[in-house]
């Protein structure tokens, strides 16, 4: 039987088989639930990459507003169908969008990535736009007076 440490790949075959074999005495129960466990932590982990990355770029568009141009955008709506399609395929991932600890930590590495990327520090200390209302919302774009309301 392939280890766990030496081939995760070969491993994991070597499960999938003892599983539709009907072998589950031979089955790695351990490796498989920590498996299991890390996919939706792998999950969280795009959905949180996507959202920083998402947030840093509205960030940008608000506090830099002679660079907006359509790569930004781009940016912006492929983060938000990315996001979106994460959604769909994990409903259960809703639930850290009003977790306050996560969204605390997306907002910071948002910030940090903005920062590096534009030179800028004067930063909101908190996200200043509602997630579901505006963040994830189709086409809306912070600084543009019509899109705000």
């Amino acid at each position: 039987m392939q280890t766990y440490e030496k081939d995760i790949i070969a491993w994991a075959n070597e499960q999938a088989r003892l599983l539709r074999a009907g072998q589950f005495d031979r089955l790695d129960i351990e490796h498989i639930a920590e498996e299991i466990e890390d996919v939706g932590k792998s999950e969280q982990r795009d959905l949180a990459s996507r959202m920083a990355i998402l947030l840093a770029h509205l960030l940008k568009w608000q506090f830099q507003p002679g660079r907006r141009g359509a790569s930004w955008q781009r940016t912006i709506r492929a983060q938000r169908e990315g996001i979106s399609k994460r959604l769909a395929k994990a409903p259960s991932l809703q639930a850290v969008l009003s977790d306050d600890d996560w969204n605390a930590e997306i907002w910071a590495d948002a910030v940090a990535l903005a920062a590096t990327e534009t030179g800028l520090a004067d930063f909101p200390e908190c996200c200043p736009w509602s997630f579901q209302g505006q963040v994830l919302c189709g086409e809306w774009l912070p600084g543009e007076p019509a899109a705000d309301r």
